[in-house]
């Protein structure tokens, strides 16, 4: 696989993950970055053979990608590669359709693959006036805070907890409340899972595609999976409920 220029993603003013989210793995580059870290993207295992993370992590004719479920990535942990296979649909130019899955030929051993939602789930909780008060947590690898012009990327898988702002037809945006104690997500952080809940949640309901700022602190923009349009795509994979 290609090696990628760019950073990490980032969870900001979050905590370890540990072993609560072993179905979140992060895309790991050919060779280091400048600052010795690997990984370049985050992704959730979404059934025992396929990878799920956005488009814009690739790059123009990628086939294969290599994956690690390592909480904490070191050189020399155990990684998979599968086959990189982008939504067709997706346009650099456009956020839209921006998803990917990573294929195995094999079942990843001991890892639960996370829940997908059902079709229209967001838009009967909002019907339902239940999102105002949702919980959602997101989960990535890579930066823990900012210093000075720069993030600090450690290859650490991070969690957080964010607050509900709005919803579109294809989009989950998603707000940064310091009162609640909210954390966020940030460059690089794209493909990484939102899960509905608590931080012990597994049902995947959004996917991490970009911010609204450079310095991480404002409203984070997420693919909705349980929308017909990302179902589409995901059909060709794996099974929904």
């Amino acid at each position: 696989m290609v090696g990628i220029a760019a950073p990490a993603s980032a969870i900001t003013h979050g905590s370890a993950d540990g072993s609560v989210h072993p179905e979140v793995g992060a895309l790991i580059a050919g060779k280091p970055h400048s600052d010795g870290t690997w990984s370049y993207c985050t992704g959730t295992l979404i059934s025992p053979t396929v990878f799920l993370t956005a488009a814009h992590c690739g790059e123009r004719g990628q086939k294969t990608a290599r994956v690690s479920f390592a909480s904490q990535y070191q050189p020399g942990a155990k990684t998979y590669t599968g086959r990189y296979v982008p939504d067709a649909r997706f346009k650099d130019s456009s956020e839209l359709h921006d998803m990917a899955v990573v294929i195995f030929k094999t079942a990843i051993p001991g890892i639960k693959p996370a829940d997908l939602p059902a079709e229209g789930l967001l838009g009967r909780l909002k019907a339902e006036n239940k999102l105002k008060t949702a919980q959602f947590t997101p989960v990535g690898y890579g930066a823990v805070g900012r210093k000075e012009r720069h993030f600090d990327y450690s290859d650490v898988r991070q969690q957080t907890s964010i607050s509900f702002e709005a919803l579109s037809r294809k989009w989950l945006d998603l707000s940064v409340n310091r009162s609640k104690g909210d954390g966020s997500t940030c460059f690089g952080d794209s493909g990484g899972p939102n899960f509905l809940g608590d931080p012990t949640s597994h049902l995947l309901i959004a996917t991490t595609v970009s911010g609204a700022d450079d310095a991480c602190k404002a409203t984070n923009f997420d693919y909705r999976l349980d929308t017909a349009t990302a179902r589409r795509f995901l059909a060709k994979f794996v099974t929904l409920p």
